[in-house]
């Protein structure tokens, strides 16, 4: 089973958002994927709680109460929502139940800051730094042609992990996590620009760059 974890310290940043397109993704493509929430937010499972029935299933764990004991047996990809405000033993824990790491990032400067000293954190970890996980960077909820973005790009170029996406700031993954969707799960009238920009991010998970 391959573990997909979706993770930054810093709050708000997205993840859940990403990690139910992911795991969306997945199950469209018909490999049987689950859903692990570390997160006691639990937006990742009040997500999968809206899921159509007529949609693929995506089974949901409520994995910050009882771990990852529950996840279906059969399951080909695992996707982790983890929790915010993670770090020490805490995060050492978390990272040794992953094989590939995604660290969505927002444009400001808090953020950039607290990204570039979580991924730092990251790469100290004994896991990381044996190179039995890898990481990418993702710049999420963006505006391109923006003073802003531009400091967020040369910020994740310099850093020393893949940076394999951009992803806009639109109101396709509001409607989408709404209806318990993901953005492939929206007509392609709609959500075409947002599935080119999904293009690099799957493409990287694909490649043997993301994995161990």
């Amino acid at each position: 089973m391959r573990h997909i974890m979706v993770m930054n310290a810093k709050g708000g940043c997205g993840k859940s958002t990403l990690a139910t397109n992911l795991a969306s993704y997945y199950a469209l493509q018909e490999v049987p994927v689950a859903l692990a929430d570390f997160d006691p937010q639990q937006s990742a499972l009040d997500w999968a709680e809206d899921r159509p029935e007529d949609a693929p299933a995506i089974p949901a764990v409520a994995a910050f109460e009882e771990g990852l004991r529950a996840v279906p047996r059969g399951t080909e990809v695992l996707v982790i929502d983890a929790p915010a405000r993670t770090h020490g033993r805490e995060l050492n824990e978390l990272v040794r139940r992953a094989e590939t790491i995604l660290v969505p990032v927002l444009p400001s400067k808090i953020d950039i800051r607290a990204t570039t000293r979580f991924v730092a954190e990251l790469a100290e970890l004994g896991k990381v730094a044996r190179q039995q996980a890898r990481i990418a960077v993702v710049a999420n909820r963006i505006r391109e042609g923006t003073i802003i973005f531009d400091e967020l790009d040369a910020a994740l170029r310099a850093l020393d992990v893949p940076y394999v996406a951009t992803l806009r700031e639109a109101q396709n993954y509001i409607r989408a996590y709404s209806r318990g969707l993901g953005i492939f799960e929206l007509p392609e009238y709609l959500a075409w620009p947002d599935w080119e920009q999904w293009g690099p991010l799957i493409e990287w998970l694909d490649s043997p760059r993301s994995r161990p």
